[in-house]
């Protein structure tokens, strides 16, 4: 392998200061040498500060040793089966299996103990503290070492047992091995259960939003939107589970997972976090990380409680910044944002996070509408509300619909709010207590939020074992969970074009035999792998020193493949500058292929906001001057979110994006260029040719239009859904079991079956995605051009067929009317799959199906427009 190392790496960025944002605990440092290890000197700022900076990951991006001993993980079958099983049966499958406990008289219990706590008792129970509250440092991530921790006796019992503080989250700065776990928890419970009067244990949160990943010894997966690509619920469910496992075993019942928000916003910085643009998608592949999550028993050692992220609207700001404000209108909010919350709620979802910024003016932590009306009154949730990092003070010093704490501290509790992450003082605590005791805070509503807390406590077991599930400590970071997380990996890489070079035969697969150029910022990047809330919120820091040393890059994966004498790595380009360009591009010329890998680093939330979408020039410009050169060019994108190529979009021969694969993902990606693994990754979002174009695939009729009065305009790099394969499937003889029915009929249950066959008609075993698409030809309501309404994985040998069933119900052919009601209305529907398309013809009158305001007794009334 030829390699040279640059002789002028070490560059000192300061990172501008942010707005703190998240769950996560970011009390201020500077930004990371790039590759020297210096300590950053300690900022912190006070503890009430709403404006405080995070560690952040290098600008420039931050490469692996060269040095390091790396294999590949032996993986022949894959650990978690591919199903068949239709998207709406595997939805129906959890729905109809709700969440239970199997602790006793939950209810009953919970009413005793609220009966004997006092006033300051309850609103401690309504109190979230960050753990660096408790702890004998000031948190400092100091990217030079991994640091010690140690937990202060005289802070923790101040904030337990004489502030009677219920909950504690996160960590201080830096992800923790499961034996300190082990020795955190126990000495947190030990203070709550044996120095408090009524011994009631601390409910621990944490984000565990791709593994525990906050967990040294865990194996971390795909983020969301990797998972989502996979278009495979079973597989999802798989790697929450394990995440649940690996959070318990951590001493900690209740996740903060899984993100809900819809990723219909490209600039948003926590799109990576989402699944899809899609509310089907979003519906089931949430159903399956809840499942994982909880479990049917939330209170078994390897399961935990799940939170639904974040209710509701923050995913769509205006400015595509985060934490800006968002305007939904009503029948947008219902047709797609609250969809995914609808059903997890369902499901059995025990707790929700409330939005950190604000839809229509009015932030979400000071929305009653949305916190009760909403959530309590129209979906029915019974559980825990709890607030976003300093969200209550943000009232004030943010949104300015408050003119002091206190009074941010009532708006937020009447509004809904259960649980206020404070998370760094007692300000809540000491506000609250005021306010009830001179009577501008109802008892009433204390009890009903600590009720609701209690009963979380209970249903998790912590009562009955605050240390449950420690005992599989040894389990975390097993070669088979390994594995799944390679599964996820290769399943999520998505093929996007493939042309043929002059050799007459697509570029990809590559073959052991020619010799590659490997090159660009993040070909030997872990954290372009990872993205965020990888070992620290940010994904650097100390999180470059936890990243598991023999997982490979996809530089290193390629060498493990060809070996060092048929692979030469030249870096290119950082991430935003030249970095040996002219050497990568005279490597190019000599090589028989280029891989050319682009993207982002890491970053979360608010730092990750972008003054442009489209990748930085240095970037585009070592990609158009490899492909220059002649030598066909395969571009490997791994980022959280679709930078835009200009115009170099179609330079590539072969594009493949990886999104944020995780620790595994450099093997993968080399598995799917080397014909190892075929590639069944599909996006699942629309990929935008230019920031005027980025619309998402469900668009309305009118943005088809283009500039001559035509209706081509929507004109997408690669749209939604796509994804590409080295075998070929035949789709054939699409079938619906009726073509018409009259509204009555499917109002009393009826349901239109859709059958289509694919064969496998190409020389490899592949999987892939069958996707069912609806489109409503007329509404009262401008109807979307289609939808996605049902899909299934399939794994199919050369020269098999499958014929799939898929069952169209009443709420398939609904949507949000002009009063803001679900209706089902007479009239054509377009059915298509792949390149097949039927229709099928309701007939009779509308009707409304249950709604916001109607009981189900009221299903089926007619009415007319509004």
């Amino acid at each position: 392998m030829n390699v040279s190392l640059p002789t002028d790496w070490a560059r000192f960025l300061l990172a501008a200061s942010v707005l703190l944002t998240g769950c996560a605990d970011t009390r201020p440092t500077t930004t990371n040498d790039t590759m020297a290890d210096t300590s950053p000197p300690d900022t912190t700022m006070e503890s009430d500060a709403v404006g405080q900076t995070g560690q952040q990951a290098d600008p420039e991006g931050r490469r692996m040793a060269l040095d390091r001993d790396v294999s590949l993980l032996k993986s022949p079958q894959p650990p978690v089966n591919a199903s068949v099983r239709s998207s709406g049966a595997f939805a129906r499958g959890i729905l109809d299996d709700s969440v239970t406990t199997s602790v006793e008289n939950v209810e009953a219990r919970v009413d005793s103990l609220l009966d004997e706590m006092t006033l300051e008792e309850k609103v401690g129970q309504m109190t979230q503290l960050t753990l660096s509250m408790v702890s004998k440092d000031p948190h400092q991530d100091n990217p030079s070492a991994i640091r010690e921790h140690e937990l202060s006796p005289e802070k923790l019992r101040n904030v337990v047992v004489e502030h009677h503080v219920g909950s504690i989250l996160n960590v201080t700065g830096q992800a923790f091995s499961v034996d300190h776990w082990a020795e955190v928890i126990r000495q947190v419970q030990r203070t709550a259960m044996e120095e408090t009067r009524l011994g009631i244990p601390i409910l621990y949160g944490i984000d565990a939003v791709h593994g525990a990943n906050y967990t040294r010894e865990a194996v971390l997966f795909p983020q969301n939107q990797g998972l989502a690509a996979t278009w495979n619920p079973a597989l999802a469910q798989e790697t929450a589970a394990i995440t649940a496992r690996d959070v318990r075993a951590s001493g900690i019942p209740w996740n903060f997972a899984p993100v809900l928000d819809m990723g219909r916003e490209p600039r948003w910085p926590r799109l990576y976090e989402t699944f899809s643009e899609d509310a089907h998608l979003t519906n089931v592949m949430g159903l399956g990380m809840l499942r994982g999550y909880q479990g049917t028993d939330v209170s078994n050692a390897s399961r935990v409680a799940g939170t639904l992220k974040h209710f509701v609207g923050y995913s769509v700001p205006e400015s595509g910044l985060d934490r800006t404000p968002a305007r939904i209108s009503d029948i947008e909010m219902r047709e797609h944002h609250l969809k995914p919350f609808r059903k997890a709620i369902e499901a059995g979802a025990k707790s929700i996070m409330i939005n950190s910024g604000e839809v229509n003016g009015v932030p979400a932590h000071a929305s009653s509408y949305l916190l009760q009306d909403v959530l309590r009154e129209e979906l029915g949730f019974e559980g825990v509300a709890v607030s976003d990092w300093l969200d209550v003070k943000k009232l004030v010093n943010v949104h300015h619909v408050a003119e002091n704490e206190r009074e941010a501290t009532k708006m937020a509790v009447m509004a809904g709010m259960d649980m206020s992450m404070v998370p760094t003082d007692l300000s809540f605590y000491d506000h609250l207590v005021s306010l009830v005791r001179d009577g501008e805070v109802p008892e009433s509503r204390v009890n009903e939020a600590v009720r609701r807390i209690l009963r979380l406590k209970f249903q998790t077991g912590l009562f009955e074992e605050p240390l449950r599930g420690l005992e599989q400590a040894e389990q975390v970071g097993s070669t088979r969970d390994r594995r799944v997380s390679l599964q996820a990996a290769r399943e999520s890489v998505t093929l996007l074009r493939n042309r043929e070079t002059d050799q007459g035969a697509p570029l990809l697969p590559l073959s052991r035999t020619q010799d590659v150029l490997v090159t660009g910022p993040t070909a030997h990047s872990m954290q372009s792998m990872h993205n965020g809330w990888s070992y620290t919120w940010q994904g650097g820091g100390a999180a470059q020193k936890m990243f598991p040393e023999e997982r490979p890059t996809l530089m290193e994966a390629v060498r493990e493949r060809v070996g060092t004498d048929g692979m030469t790595y030249v870096p290119g380009a950082t991430l935003t500058d030249p970095e040996r360009m002219d050497e990568a591009v005279a490597a190019a010329r000599e090589a028989d292929v280029a891989v050319v890998a682009l993207g982002e680093g890491a970053y979360a939330e608010t730092p990750g906001n972008l003054n442009d979408m489209v990748l930085p020039p240095a970037q585009r410009t070592l990609l158009r001057r490899v492909a220059d050169t002649g030598t066909p060019v395969a571009l490997v994108l791994i980022q959280g979110r679709p930078r835009l190529l200009n115009d170099t979009a179609d330079l590539p021969d072969a594009m493949l994006t990886a999104y944020n694969p995780g620790p595994e993902g450099g093997q993968a990606l080399m598995e799917v260029m080397y014909g190892a693994v075929n590639p069944s990754g599909h996006l699942p979002y629309t990929y935008p040719r230019s920031s005027v174009g980025m619309r998402t695939y469900d668009r309305k009729y009118s943005e088809n239009q283009d500039r001559q009065g035509g209706m081509s305009g929507f004109d997408p790099l690669f749209s939604f859904g796509h994804g590409l394969s080295y075998t070929r499937f035949d789709y054939s003889d699409l079938t619906v079991s009726r073509d018409s029915m009259t509204t009555g009929a499917l109002q009393n249950g009826g349901q239109v079956e859709v059958e289509v066959t694919v064969t496998n008609a190409g020389e490899r075993r592949g999987q892939d995605v069958v996707q069912l698409y609806l489109s409503d030809l007329v509404a009262s309501v401008t109807p979307s051009v289609k939808e996605l309404t049902r899909f299934a994985k399939i794994d199919l040998a050369p020269g098999e067929r499958t014929r799939l069933s898929f069952s169209l119900r009443t709420d398939d052919f609904s949507f949000i009317g002009r009063d803001g009601e679900p209706v089902v209305e007479p009239g054509t529907f377009r059915v298509a799959v792949h390149n097949l398309s039927t229709s099928v013809d309701l007939v009779g009158d509308r009707f409304l199906t249950e709604g916001p305001n109607r009981s189900p007794e009221e299903r089926g009334t007619t009415s007319s427009l509004k």
